[in-house]
Formats: C-alpha cells, structure tokens, sequence
C-alpha cells in the first residue's frame, strides 16, 4: 500500500513496523479509533521526557495557595484582637489567604453574635489587604470566615 517513508502514506502495520525498526525508532498509536488508525514513528522515551518536562514547567508556574489561620475566642479582648489583626496584616501582604475562627469553648456557644460581631469588626480592618471571599458561618463549635488577599497593582 505504502511508498516509501519520504512519501507518507497509508502503510499496513507490517511495513510500518519495518520502517520503524530500520529507523530504530518507535511506533505508536495516536488515534486507535480512527479508520485506518493513525500510528507515528517517534522515539518514545524521548517523547515521555519531553511530556514530564512539559508538565513539570506547568507545576512550577502554578502558584501555590497558602492559607494561614487565625484564631479567636469569643470575648477575645482589645489587645489581642490588635495583635491578632497584625499578623493577618503581614499574611495578606504576603500573599496567604486567611481562614479566621472563632472557636466556642463549653457555654461560650451562647455568645455567638458576639463571635460574628468580632469576625465582621476584622473583615473591615482588613479591607485595604484583602477582600471576604466567605462570610462568617458556624461550623460545629467555630464560626469561619474567609478572606483573601487584594491583587496588587
């Protein structure tokens, strides 16, 4: 059926596999359900090399999520709420999402407002570093809230 391999063609899998062997190379299937099916004469492994490399530039240029957590109690205080709030500072500024907490010890479930009040109070602090991607909701004994870092120009 087939010419010769200047002249690409149809080939029966026979001649393709002569002209591989003659070549040292490969033959490999791209298409098993076209009709005829199309096969390459490729070197292989160097194929599988190029493809990890592929994927491993990818994975280099994802950028990495990291999330840092913050946690408070429901009646936390003045100064640790400051102290507190400073440390997310420096965690948006670096690029880290928040996941901040308020987590409710025994009776302490009964102050939950006060819990939301304290989570929203941070929200707004924060609103020149980052932006509320979830607002306050109570999971269990904590009431969580997301926020993450504004895009910087």
């Amino acid at each position: 059926m087939g010419d010769n391999i200047e002249n690409p063609g149809v080939y029966s899998v026979r001649e393709a596999l002569k002209i591989a062997e003659e070549l040292q190379l490969d033959l490999v299937e791209i298409s098993p359900t076209a009709d005829p099916p199309v096969c390459k004469v490729i070197d292989y492994s160097k194929f599988l090399y190029e493809q990890k490399k592929k994927q491993k530039e990818i994975k280099s240029k994802a950028s990495k999520v990291i999330i840092k957590e913050i946690r408070f109690g429901p009646n936390t205080d003045e100064h640790d709420f400051n102290f507190k709030k400073n440390h997310a500072i420096k965690f948006l500024d670096e690029g880290a999402k928040l996941k901040v907490y308020v987590f409710f010890k025994g009776r302490s479930i009964l102050f939950k407002e006060q819990g939301e009040i304290l989570l929203l109070r941070l929200a707004q602090e924060l609103e020149d570093q980052g932006k509320v991607e979830q607002l306050p909701k109570l999971e269990g004994k904590r009431m969580i809230m997301f926020i993450s870092p504004k895009k910087k120009k």
